[in-house]
């Protein structure tokens, strides 16, 4: 030992935190943070108590605004008062039987439930990504994450694997195709071509928030935002190839390991039976768009509204049972087809199948439907709309700025409050009255929503489905860890979220409709 060494003291070996990428640090704070916070079963009650402390306060001091919509005073009223107490238990079971959403959800489930369980989703997910060449499989397994949402939760469990077979079937890392599938679920998850169960939650509860300031008439389809759906999953897919291309496929690490216990590539192929059956299920979906297109068509259409509209129809009106029709059609007939529905009575079963997958859905909406009952009746929602409203005119403020304050804050909350849901009951009954208040109609705030929800999901580890992704991910690399993940899918979720947004300022900025029935501005 040298002289020097001997006089220098001893320093500690670093943690073994501090030797951790930044981003798994990172990750590992949100984790521990999101795992403090109660089920959202549970924050929506908490939420409830709150309300009525607050509304027994502004109440005292005798708070009210004048509604811009019918220039009546309106004051906050008491929760904790006899007629909250009365007004509480009275409506409980009412909330929960006339949430909007409840109703709709569960019709589209049943439908869904049979294209699904058929089999049909799966097959038409094999068929998307397996036909491609090398230089197509990345838009390919991409825009297929965007359909996949039809199927719900199911569409990581379908696609997230396959999406390593395919790449691994083209002679690129399967590693970059689980990735590449996760995040296209994950963070474009609103944006799905076609309609879907969260089209019409968010309908539902958007709907609830505009009745706050636009009256009992206030209506948001679960087809407004359609139009800009399509679009988005199109741009979504195009990022993500981009992303991809330059920055992912550059990494040294995409390697898998030598002993990795690599799935059959078999697996995405069909047999002939189940591509005889996609073939009549598609068939049978076309033959069904044209009849209904032929029956939709004349101005006297009975599904056509006063003076032959189709914005203002029963067609609109009732367009969550047409899509869940379709649904069960292309999986009855691809069932029948393919063996999976054996007889008449596997159809309900299948239906009950899905609509068991929704209860601890509808638990959570118990809750939520008490929340926004007694949000609604304290009058809380109105004077904190109008307030807001009020103070953004005199701020001066662009909407374009408001609008990507409120991106970047609910971005933020999506990291910690997964739920789509949960988030949406929480924020609409402000947001969405507070911007129809400066003419901002309310299937905008969806839309601006959509965007928030979508963006930071695949990078938090309070998804369960990051977990699950992560598992498909070790399959092919054991040493994976949720830094590994995060760190693929940063650079996919960043430019996403940017391009999305940019993708809505200009679809705003344009005047161009969100989807059908849908104002422009």
């Amino acid at each position: 030992m040298t002289a020097s060494s001997a006089t220098q003291p001893d320093t500690p070996d670093p943690s073994p935190d501090s030797r951790l990428p930044r981003i798994v640090r990172a990750m590992a704070v949100v984790e521990r943070a999101g795992n403090a916070l109660p089920h959202p079963f549970w924050l929506f009650w908490i939420l409830c108590a709150i309300l009525a402390v607050v509304s027994a306060v502004l109440a005292g001091l005798g708070v009210s605004v004048v509604s811009p919509s019918d220039g009546e005073t309106v004051a906050v009223r008491n929760l904790l008062s006899g007629d909250g107490l009365a007004m509480a238990v009275s409506t409980m079971i009412g909330n929960f039987a006339e949430f909007p959403p409840m109703a709709t959800i569960v019709v589209v489930i049943m439908g869904v439930a049979v294209a699904e369980r058929s089999g049909f989703l799966s097959a038409l997910m094999k068929v998307s990504v397996s036909r491609v060449s090398a230089s197509w499989v990345v838009f390919a397994v991409a825009f297929a994450g965007t359909v996949a949402h039809v199927a719900s939760a199911a569409a990581y469990i379908i696609l997230v694997p396959l999406g390593g077979l395919a790449f691994r079937a083209v002679g690129r890392s399967p590693i970059l195709g689980v990735v590449v599938a996760y995040t296209a679920i994950a963070s474009g998850y609103d944006a799905s071509p076609i309609p879907t169960p969260n089209d019409a939650i968010f309908a539902g509860i958007t709907t609830a928030a505009a009745k706050i300031v636009g009256g009992p008439d206030a209506y948001v389809s679960p087809l407004s935002n359609w139009y800009f759906n399509i679009a988005s999953s199109l741009v979504l897919a195009a990022v993500i190839t981009l992303v991809t291309k330059f920055v992912l496929s550059r990494r040294p690490d995409l390697d898998a390991d030598p002993d990795a216990d690599l799935d059959d590539i078999g697996q995405l192929r069909l047999s002939t039976r189940e591509r005889s059956a996609l073939r009549y299920a598609v068939a049978a979906l076309v033959a069904a768009l044209v009849i209904l297109t032929a029956v939709v068509l004349p101005g006297s259409s009975p599904l056509r509204g006063e003076g032959g509209s189709i914005v203002d129809s029963p067609l609109l009106d009732g367009i969550a049972a047409v899509v869940a029709s379709l649904f069960a059609l292309v999986g009855i007939v691809y069932g029948m087809r393919s063996g999976s529905v054996a007889k008449p009575g596997d159809v309900p079963r299948l239906m009950v199948e899905g609509v068991k997958q929704m209860a601890p859905v509808l638990v959570l909406f118990f809750a939520i439907a008490q929340f926004l009952a007694y949000f609604d009746w304290t009058h809380l929602g109105d004077v904190l709309a109008v307030e807001a409203a009020e103070a953004l005119r005199s701020s001066g403020m662009p909407i374009i700025v408001v609008f990507l304050l409120i991106l970047v804050l609910l971005t933020l909350v999506n990291i910690m409050v997964t739920s789509g849901s949960a988030m949406w009951a929480l924020a609409a009954p402000v947001l969405v009255p507070m911007l129809m208040l400066v003419h901002v109609p309310a299937e905008t705030t969806q839309a601006l929503f959509r965007i928030a929800d979508s963006g930071s999901t695949a990078i938090t580890p309070m998804s369960p489905y990051f977990i699950m992704a992560l598992g498909f991910l070790q399959r092919y690399r054991r040493s994976a860890g949720i830094g590994t993940l995060a760190s693929y899918t940063l650079p996919l979720a960043i430019a996403m979220t940017v391009v999305w947004t940019l993708l809505f300022l200009a679809w705003w900025g344009l005047g161009l409709p969100l989807g059908p029935g849908a104002p422009v501005r």
